[in-house]
């Protein structure tokens, strides 16, 4: 959510924003509403006072037997009474047309994102190992076919877009899982977190899913929604909280799996554990002050690269444009692995700093040191990493010409020390 305080002071910037977002300008628009808004409050502001000074009048008016005075005082009160609660629901009105402009925008990207309209302009700026060659290497759902990953059962049972890890593929899933939980707790420090997997409207539109997102979530018959990622259940711990300044950062990691209806997904990815409608993800979440969060970020997105580093698997930090960027972020890194069945590097991770875009629709605040009055806090998340994905690496990078997949060191400790899945 915007700070219309901002957007009141400083219009032109605003609009500026949006048209790195690829938006029209709209400053205008909003501080109309927000002028109207505010006018009827002034308004209803008037005729309240004025409410209240009549009725104490009323009393001086029957301590002095002047019931002529009273009597219209009376009556004026009564007009007001009538009055005053149509002019509480323009007002209602006005203040959700605000917070409806407010709450479909994206949040203004940060300085020093580059300029673009989508992918193809990001900027890499980081790359680590030594990628494997394409040819002769296979992709992971011929790979994993004879390992335990079983699509066609999954397609008879769920349909499209769900997969069976069975056998030794299903334990490397969750070393991989383990490992990356074991690592961010107590390598860098996250409270690992259990969190629900089924949240209420509110939580949604807290991190920003909803309104704009609904079509790609899943939602239960009694109203709940089924989480995109741990982001959603792990943010929301701060909601409508003023957190002590002494306890920040705030760090959370979770282990979930999470749900996607990939709305905007046909015809992509539709082979594989590339893009699927259920998948387990490790999420990280830190909740920190506005002069942290550029360095947290920086130290989410190496925690992310440690788990690809550890396993050995090669890929790039790439910053995102303006037209990449999500919705809640500011400023984001993708980690692209690469994948030599594909011949290319492709995303496991996206790291974010939010700002105080979430915080806002969440009103998770802090109160400085010595201050009276409460800031809002800033919120970054990020993959670390997804597992799905990551199993999808490790087989790819890992494969054997026999058909077997050696398992990375780093796991074998998770694996009871099996260094080598068979067919």
């Amino acid at each position: 959510m915007h700070d219309i305080r901002f957007i009141r002071e400083n219009p032109q910037a605003f609009d500026a924003g949006l048209a790195l977002r690829g938006l029209a300008p709209l400053a205008d628009s909003i501080l109309a509403a927000d002028a109207s808004s505010r006018s009827i409050q002034n308004s209803l502001q008037e005729l309240l006072a004025e409410r209240n000074e009549a009725s104490k009048a009323i009393g001086q008016a029957k301590a002095k037997k002047d019931e002529a005075l009273a009597a219209q005082l009376m009556e004026r009160v009564t007009a007001l009474k009538e009055t005053i609660p149509a002019l509480e629901a323009q007002h209602r009105e006005a203040a959700e047309a605000v917070s409806t402009l407010l709450a479909g925008l994206p949040n203004l990207p940060s300085e020093g994102v580059p300029e673009g309209k989508d992918e193809d302009e990001n900027v890499e700026v980081k790359r680590w190992g030594d990628p494997k060659p394409a040819e002769g290497a296979k992709e992971h759902f011929d790979i994993g076919a004879p390992l335990g990953l079983d699509f066609e059962s999954a397609q008879s049972v769920s349909g499209a877009r769900f997969a069976y890890l069975r056998g030794g593929v299903a334990r490397l899933s969750r070393a991989l899982g383990q490992f990356m939980l074991d690592t961010h707790t107590t390598k860098f420090g996250y409270e690992e977190v259990a969190p629900p997997v089924l949240v209420r409207d509110e939580a949604l539109f807290g991190t920003a899913q909803l309104p704009k997102f609904s079509e790609d979530l899943f939602q239960t018959t009694d109203g709940r929604w089924l989480i995109p990622t741990a982001e959603v259940s792990l943010t929301n711990l701060a909601r409508d909280q003023i957190v002590e300044t002494a306890a920040l950062p705030l760090r959370f990691t979770a282990l979930t799996s999470c749900f996607r209806s990939e709305a905007g997904a046909a015809g992509k990815d539709t082979r594989g554990l590339i893009r699927q409608h259920q998948f387990d993800k490790v999420e990280l979440v830190s909740i920190t002050t506005p002069e942290e969060s550029d360095a947290e970020h920086e130290r989410m997105t190496a925690a992310a690269e440690y788990i690809l580093e550890t396993l050995g698997l090669p890929y790039r930090r790439m910053l995102l444009c303006t037209g990449d960027m999500g919705f809640s972020a500011r400023r984001t890194y993708d980690l692209e692995v690469w994948l030599p069945g594909q011949g290319r590097y492709r995303e496991i991770s996206s790291c974010s700093n939010c700002g105080d875009f979430q915080a806002r629709r969440m009103d998770a605040r802090y109160k400085p040191e010595g201050q009276k009055s409460t800031r809002f806090l800033h919120t970054l998340n990020g993959s670390g990493l997804a597992v799905g994905r990551t199993l999808v690496a490790v087989l790819e990078n890992y494969q054997n010409e026999d058909g077997s997949v050696t398992v990375p060191e780093a796991l074998r400790p998770y694996m009871g020390g099996l260094d080598v899945l068979r067919p």
